[in-house]
């Protein structure tokens, strides 16, 4: 394993636009923490995110895992080019003839994809750890350390989805094409959720029990938005009559759902290759 591994972290640094975007999205990582210098007083109006208590223990491990996860878009890029620079450089055939297996490339792949995911879910873990402690109003251990499962969440999130670009990679073997292929995916998603809840199943949540098993709703549903759980949203929705009383508690139903597809994703992964002439 640790081979495999080896073999692709080389691939990956000695491409330099890799290099930089996978640098990038860990620099972009780091500047959630700049989101406690924004402040802004406009008369009697004072505007401070810090004190609204985005980084008070426990919500802190919602929040930061939420955005953190919205820049997973730069890793995506990162794992499609990875699996398309395999085709266009020929690297994929000389590490077949140099003895590599078809199981073991597949391996190789998946292990990177585990490893991002990990190093990001420790690097998320480290910073709100920090900038909780130095900004929370609650730094009890037993507060602290609660709800850590969004960072479960996280890891299983990244995992599946960089899994899904894996996948496209191998699937259409250009890096463009599969980045557009899966903004496709996305929109499809988002007509079908549409579709189902206001036109089949507009009177009941029904629509929900059938789209939380698609892949990329499957993974939004692992983190769903924190904003509506902090009090200042809560008491202006109640002032305007807007219902914020949501389960936010991380769902491990969808975890598995997720998982499932992440199985999915390398074994079809896995089966295209296999069944490919090279």
């Amino acid at each position: 394993m640790k081979r495999l591994l080896s073999i692709e972290l080389q691939k990956i640094w000695m491409n330099k636009a890799s290099k930089i975007l996978t640098l990038t999205y860990f620099i972009l990582l780091s500047f959630i923490a700049l989101i406690a210098a924004i402040k802004f007083d406009i008369g009697p109006f004072k505007f401070h995110l810090a004190e609204m208590g985005i980084f008070n223990f426990p919500f802190i491990w919602h929040f930061n895992t939420y955005v953190a996860a919205i820049l997973k878009l730069f890793l995506a890029i990162v794992i499609v080019s990875m699996m398309a620079n395999e085709y266009s450089y020929g690297t994929l055939k000389q590490n077949l003839i140099d003895g590599l297996s078809k199981k073991e490339f597949i391996l190789s792949k998946f292990l990177t994809v585990v490893l991002f995911a990990f190093i990001s879910t420790v690097f998320v873990f480290v910073m709100s750890l920090i900038l909780g402690l130095a900004f929370s109003s609650y730094t009890e251990i037993g507060i602290i350390f609660t709800d850590l499962d969004y960072l479960l969440a996280f890891f299983v999130k990244l995992t599946g989805f960089f899994s899904f670009c894996l996948f496209l990679g191998i699937f259409v073997k250009r890096s463009a094409f599969a980045l557009g292929f899966l903004l496709v995916w996305s929109i499809i998603e988002s007509i079908l959720r549409g579709f189902l809840a206001f036109k089949v199943f507009p009177e009941s949540n029904t629509d929900e029990k059938i789209t939380q098993f698609f892949p990329l709703e499957s993974m939004s549903n692992l983190i769903v938005n924190p904003a509506p759980r902090l009090s200042v949203v809560k008491n202006i929705g109640t002032q305007i009559g807007i219902e914020t009383d949501i389960d936010y508690s991380v769902s491990y139903f969808s975890i598995l759902i997720v998982l499932a597809w992440t199985f999915l994703f390398v074994y079809f992964s896995y089966k295209l290759l296999k069944n490919r002439d090279l």
